[in-house]
């Protein structure tokens, strides 16, 4: 799926939440030609829709010389984003800032317990991929991912899956992820062939009807479990709960790391969105790995973004 900014992102989930109505404008301690110059510049550049309001806070000294700060606030209903500006003295000049806390490793961050895992388990090298089943790009990377990737660097590597289902656009990728985990709890081979058919066979899971789709996908996670001998009954009590707490979680982290598309891969804290071309995987590896890439590297792939 096609990338959008995380500050647009947040300004269009406040339109999702919306209430009926909406609140007024908070004055701030600008000038209010400077104020509405602000508010029509955002207003435009972020495509904000006239239901979000817009209020500014009243600027302070920044760190950045000539510049003061200013938190211009999203609201809809009852949610609100806030987002920090800089503003120059001389009221001429907005900018944007982003702050990115590096702290700690970002992988640190991810919390990978109990996924399911491909590769070496103690591997240099660690890929986790923010995966959404009926997503056709997401498709597209997992056949990248398998079989011609973890076969030239499975020695070297560690790929671990996480969940990040489109619920708006993929009406089946949740209960897709639920099943899946209810594989991999007892068998991480089990969630791995289910991965890699419903990856593959997305038009033929896909029914007619969700009571059809939902069957097809209780279907290939059963025969999954009686391939790799997992305790059926605990597989059918799971399968039949749809438990959304951990797949949920597993977004609300996404969320919290700008995940905004899938698929988005994480390669030692190196961020990779879209389906990206096996050539350009194999360098983004070596380059995690250690190995040169040169310029002729990057001619010979023929790759584009």
């Amino acid at each position: 799926m096609a990338r959008i900014s995380s500050f647009s992102l947040n300004i269009l989930a406040c339109l999702a939440l919306m209430g009926a109505g909406c609140k007024a404008q908070n004055p701030s301690g600008l000038a209010p030609d400077v104020a509405r110059r602000v508010q029509t510049e955002v207003r435009s550049r972020y495509s904000v829709p006239s239901q979000i309001s817009i209020s500014l806070s009243d600027p302070k000294p920044a760190e950045v010389p000539g510049y003061d700060a200013i938190v211009i606030t999203f609201t809809g209903g009852t949610h609100t984003t806030n987002h920090d500006f800089l503003i120059s003295k001389d009221r001429k000049t907005l900018a944007h800032l982003e702050k990115f806390d590096i702290s700690s490793d970002l992988m640190d961050k991810i919390d990978v317990k109990g996924r399911p895992v491909r590769g070496k388990p103690d591997a240099k090298v660690v890929i986790v991929n923010f995966d959404d089943f009926q997503c056709p790009f997401c498709s597209r990377m997992h056949a990248t991912l398998f079989p011609a990737l973890l076969a030239s660097y499975g020695d070297r590597v560690k790929i671990i899956y996480k969940d990040y289902p489109l619920l708006e656009i993929h009406p089946w990728a949740m209960h897709a992820a639920i099943n899946a985990n209810c594989l991999v709890a007892q068998n991480n081979e089990a969630y791995w062939d289910f991965a890699d058919y419903v990856h593959a066979n997305q038009k033929e899971v896909a029914g007619k009807t969700k009571p059809e789709t939902f069957a097809n996908l209780d279907r290939i996670a059963k025969e999954q479990g009686q391939k790799h001998q997992v305790d059926a009954q605990k597989l059918e009590a799971c399968i039949q709960k749809q438990d959304e707490t951990a797949v949920k979680a597993s977004m609300a982290e996404a969320d919290k790391l700008g995940v905004d598309s899938t698929p988005t891969l994480f390669i030692n804290g190196e961020r990779v969105s879209g389906a990206v071309p096996e050539s350009e995987m194999r360098m983004i590896l070596d380059r995690a790995l250690g190995r040169p890439v040169t310029a002729s590297d990057n001619k010979s792939s023929g790759t584009t973004r």
